[in-house]
């Protein structure tokens, strides 16, 4: 990962020291030799078949319900041990330096859940009684928040000063993580309930449920991906008929779902704006191949055509139920904040939230992308344009969002200009 900036680089080398030092200068009484390796092989397993979540490129292991148990029966410094074998993970693809960052962060997350446990009395509930679960629920339950949230502070660390992610957008997806994360690690009080009776072939039983639950989140993933597969489907209709916007509909729903981000917009709504984004102009199916590749000037005749496109967009998909409010952002994207816009000529907060957004990175890449009746505006000029039309064709506050996310993100025009995130700029050659 070479073009990681200085700043990410020595993060990461912190991180690691602090892992290394954490468990250099611990005793290791009370940590069972057998009972590690035994743990030790089973979070390798389970680390090999992370379970892919909605978040952008995000990944949960199976192998938190394994430190989490660690943090029981070996302590501190047993759970750092278990969480430190992260380097030799299983999955293929993984770069060195995100090898050992991620056996590091492990390591200091087990390490300090641990600690907790132990100064929240969790010792005291071994060994083993009838009523073990009331006692150890309350100690374990606080290792187990401060290992997520560890964790993902951690992570998000990385994230920040590698450029890779916006606070507002870490703090939303790290939400959604939290929640998942926690799930997994309530199966280690199981594992580690039932070790002293059945020792490793606890693995037998616990892995069984791990699998079901991770079988789960792929057929989430799964489901998300057929969605993509059908939207992506009805944009290429679109493209096969107007040309000249081949990828348009991309590059306008990643950009919507960048100034949703920026703005703080909830998840499952970012989602949706994505889908509207890839849909805003799935009208344009019903409008003449002859007006959609006209080189000159439309006649009135013509752009009426045109501006019909919203309402047959939203008669075309208004029955795909997992829509729902993006169906808004697709009929009113041509709306403009001085009410001037179609097709219904809404002003304001008339507008539906949706729709101003994806007007704004509608615009953007109509701006800088080459089209029959005008050349391609460099992305300094576009913003310039956005800017000065903010208040009157655009949300002022969406505008602003789409400059700071730029920043953050960059952007890749159709015409080939590109704007560097900001991260990339100051990476050291």
């Amino acid at each position: 990962m070479p073009g990681l900036p200085r700043a990410a680089w020595l993060y990461i080398c912190v991180v690691v020291a602090a892992a290394a030092g954490l468990v250099a200068a611990s005793p290791f009484r009370g940590v069972d030799p057998g009972v590690l390796l035994a743990l030790i092989m089973l979070f390798l397993a389970c680390d090999s078949l992370p379970a892919r979540l909605h978040v952008d490129g995000a990944r949960v292991s199976l192998s938190f319900a394994v430190c989490l148990a660690s943090v029981v029966l070996l302590g501190p410094v047993g759970a750092a041990l278990v969480g430190s074998t992260a380097v030799a993970t299983g999955q293929r693809g993984i770069a060195p330096v995100k090898r050992v960052f991620n056996g590091a962060q492990f390591a200091v997350s087990g390490y300090a859940a641990g600690a907790v446990f132990l100064l929240a009395h969790g010792d005291r509930v071994r060994p083993w009684q009838v009523h073990w679960v009331a006692g150890v629920i309350g100690p374990f339950t606080l290792a187990l928040v401060t290992f997520v949230l560890v964790n993902l502070a951690l992570m998000a660390g990385v994230l920040l000063l590698a450029g890779q992610a916006a606070p507002g957008e870490l703090a939303r997806e790290s939400g959604e993580l939290a929640g998942v994360c926690v799930g997994y690690g309530m199966f280690g009080l199981l594992i580690a309930g039932l070790w002293d009776d059945l020792g490793p072939v606890v693995a037998v039983l616990v892995l069984l449920p791990l699998y079901v639950a991770r079988w789960a989140l792929e057929q989430a993933f799964g489901q998300r991906r057929a969605y993509d597969a059908t939207l992506a489907a009805l944009c290429q209709a679109v493209e096969t008929k107007d040309v000249n916007t081949r990828g348009h509909s991309d590059r306008v729903s990643r950009g919507a779902v960048m100034i949703a981000r920026q703005i703080g917009m909830r998840p499952e709504r970012v989602e949706a704006l994505r889908y509207a984004g890839m849909l805003h102009d799935i009208g344009k199916i019903g409008v003449p191949t002859r007006i959609l590749r006209k080189d000159g000037k439309l006649t009135d005749e013509e752009f009426a055509e045109v501006q019909l496109h919203p309402m047959r967009g939203l008669e075309i998909v208004r029955d795909i139920g997992f829509l729902d409010e993006a169906l808004a952002g697709i009929m009113h994207h041509h709306e403009k904040m001085n009410g001037r816009g179609y097709p219904m000529g809404l002003a304001g907060d008339e507008i539906p939230e949706f729709a101003r957004v994806i007007g704004v990175a509608d615009a953007f890449d109509v701006m800088t992308s080459a089209r029959p009746y005008q050349r391609p505006r460099s992305i300094g000029e576009a913003k310039r344009e956005l800017r000065r039309c903010a208040g009157t064709q655009f949300d002022p506050v969406m505008v602003e969002a789409f400059l700071r996310a730029l920043e953050t993100h960059g952007w890749e025009s159709e015409a080939g200009d590109r704007e560097p995130a900001r991260h990339e700029e100051t990476t050291p050659k």
